[in-house]
């Protein structure tokens, strides 16, 4: 079964990311064609990138870093949840994706943001990112305003309409994870052949 990693992107103290994240979870849950995961980037500190060869040119001298990779290898798409800080992703999110490259490649990725413009502008930063890592990004995000979905911009309260695009978002995420998975194995077939 097609299984999608929920990144939390966010590790900031007081941070509304993990309410997010765990609706996201909550309602993904209910569905039978995938299984899903919260992965919290919290509970994965990593170093501002600190490799001697960049990923890609992998394996990774550090251990930290092929933690992180394996976590991150067996999912077969990812939604990321993302708050726009400043016009753009968090850094802590661009660094943990930094430090990986072909775990990445030819997965699915569908977004979920949260901001006082709905987020937008950090899934704009995001869909570059993760084409460039060869990641098929899913054409529809959910957006959330602090202004109107979050009461006193601290407690999250999901509107009807964010669970329709957010079925929307899930199902092409899924479609997109199940079409790439030739891909994958050939990516990894190619990938042991290299190693041997």
């Amino acid at each position: 079964m097609i299984s999608i990693g929920i990144i939390l992107g966010s590790t900031r103290p007081n941070r509304v990311g993990p309410q997010v994240a765990r609706w996201v979870h909550d309602q993904a849950s209910r569905r039978e064609d995938a299984i899903f995961e919260l992965v919290d980037l919290r509970d994965h500190p990593l170093p501002h990138l600190d490799e001697p060869v960049p990923p890609m040119f992998g394996p990774s001298a550090n251990q930290h870093t092929r933690d992180w990779a394996e976590r991150i290898a067996p999912f077969d798409g990812f939604v990321i949840v993302t708050p726009e800080y400043n016009g753009g992703m968090p850094g802590v999110l661009k660094n943990a994706i930094d430090h990986a490259c072909a775990e990445w490649t030819n997965k699915a990725v569908g977004f979920v943001s949260y901001g006082v413009s709905g987020g937008a502008r950090a899934v704009v930063q995001l869909r570059t990112v993760c084409g460039a890592l060869g990641m098929a990004d899913v054409s529809r995000p959910v957006e959330l305003s602090l202004f109107t979905d979050f009461e006193n911009h601290a407690t999250f309260v999901p509107a009807d309409r964010h669970a329709v695009a957010l079925t929307a978002t899930l199902d092409q995420v899924i479609s997109w994870s199940t079409v790439l998975a030739p891909l994958r194995e050939g990516s990894l077939v190619g990938a042991e052949a290299g190693a041997s």
